[in-house]
C-alpha cells in the first residue's frame, strides 16, 4: 500500500496525536511529540506523516540525541516514535516511513541513528545492536532491542558512550 509521505505540518498535529495514541493504546508518545516540537531536539524535516487518500495513517519522528563518553559528546538521532493507525498496520506503511525517514536523515547529513524497538523489525533497515559500537542506553533494556545504524560510512566510528535523550522522553 503506497502512501504519500511528507513532513508534518501544523495542521497535521491533531491527527498525529490521534494516530500515536491509537497505535500505542496510550497518550505518552503523543505527548512526547508535543513536548519535543518546541525544543532544539525536534527536526521538522524528520517528523514525517503517511497519508492514504488524504487520511493521515502513520507518523515517524527522528530527534536529536547525544552519545556521551568521558571525553566527548557526539550528536546522533533517535527514531521515536513510529506509529501506524491500527486499521492500517501490517500493510507496509511503517516500513515506508522508516525507509524514507532514514533516507531523508542521510540526505540531510546525519551520520547515525538509534532506536529502542522490536529486534525482529528494525534490522531489515540496517539497524544492529548498539552494543557493537559500545553505545549504551541510560536505562535497563534488553540489549537486542537497543539498536543503531550508520547512515553514512563510519557514522558511528569512535562514538561510544551512553545515550542522552531529550528530557521529553522521561515521560514515555
Amino acid at each position: 500500500m503506497e502512501c504519500l509521505i511528507t513532513a508534518e505540518t501544523e495542521k497535521d498535529y491533531p491527527e498525529v496525536y490521534q494516530v500515536n495514541a491509537l497505535a500505542f493504546g496510550q497518550e505518552n508518545e503523543s505527548k512526547l511529540i508535543e513536548e519535543l516540537r518546541p525544543t532544539a531536539h525536534y527536526i521538522p524535516e524528520l517528523s514525517l506523516v503517511a497519508k492514504l487518500e488524504g487520511q493521515l495513517v502513520g507518523h515517524i519522528s527522528f530527534s536529536l540525541i547525544d552519545i556521551i563518553d568521558t571525553n566527548a559528546r557526539h550528536s546522533s538521532l533517535t527514531l521515536a516514535p513510529l506509529a501506524v493507525h491500527p486499521d492500517f498496520q501490517n500493510q507496509g506503511i511503517g516500513s515506508q516511513l522508516v525507509a524514507q525517514g532514514l533516507a531523508k536523515a542521510r540526505s540531510l547529513g546525519y551520520s547515525s541513528a538509534i532506536v529502542l524497538g522490536h529486534p525482529q523489525y528494525y534490522p531489515r533497515f540496517g539497524f544492529a545492536p548498539a552494543a557493537q559500537w559500545n553505545i549504551r542506553c541510560p536505562f535497563e533494556v534488553p540489549s537486542e532491542a537497543f539498536m543503531a545504524i550508520e547512515l553514512l560510512p563510519g557514522g558511528l566510528q569512535g562514538k561510544s558512550g551512553v545515550v542522552k535523550f531529550a528530557d521529553a522522553f522521561e515521560g514515555v
